[in-house]
């Protein structure tokens, strides 16, 4: 009956955990979590794939984006892209502050920055239309 309700208590943990997180993550992340171990290591590993796919997807954009401009545009663009990355690298790191717990870390945090990466994207994504020959 204990390891019941330990685990009762494990699952309804890791609902509260994902409730927290600021968006929901994608589906190869959401089988990953379903089929791991339950283990915060094998959630790290998820998390740890799920932000290198949203960074090979903005790193795909950036280049595409980049080549698109010349000149002042092109030296405005990139100082913004590093003011981004600074922006992104303290970004979501209350999560991972321990407060949230080990879960916060393994869990939310890597979905926080996936989902802050993405917006990036998205946001590149509709500078090719400016920049885009007419």
């Amino acid at each position: 009956m204990i390891d019941k309700t330990l685990s009762l208590c494990a699952l309804i943990g890791l609902a509260a955990v994902l409730s927290l997180s600021p968006a929901m993550a994608d589906d190869a992340y959401d089988k990953c979590i379903d089929q791991s171990d339950g283990t915060n290591t094998a959630w790290g590993e998820c998390g740890g794939a799920l932000m290198k796919r949203a960074d090979d997807a903005l790193n795909a954009t950036w280049k595409r984006v980049y080549a698109l401009t010349d000149g002042d545009t092109k030296t405005a663009l990139l100082a913004e892209q590093r003011l981004w990355v600074k922006f992104k690298e303290g970004a979501c790191q209350f999560y991972a502050s321990g407060d949230f717990g080990r879960e916060g870390q393994v869990l939310t945090y890597p979905v926080c920055q996936a989902s802050i990466i993405e917006d990036r994207t998205t946001a590149l994504e509709g500078y090719a239309d400016d920049f885009s020959p007419r």
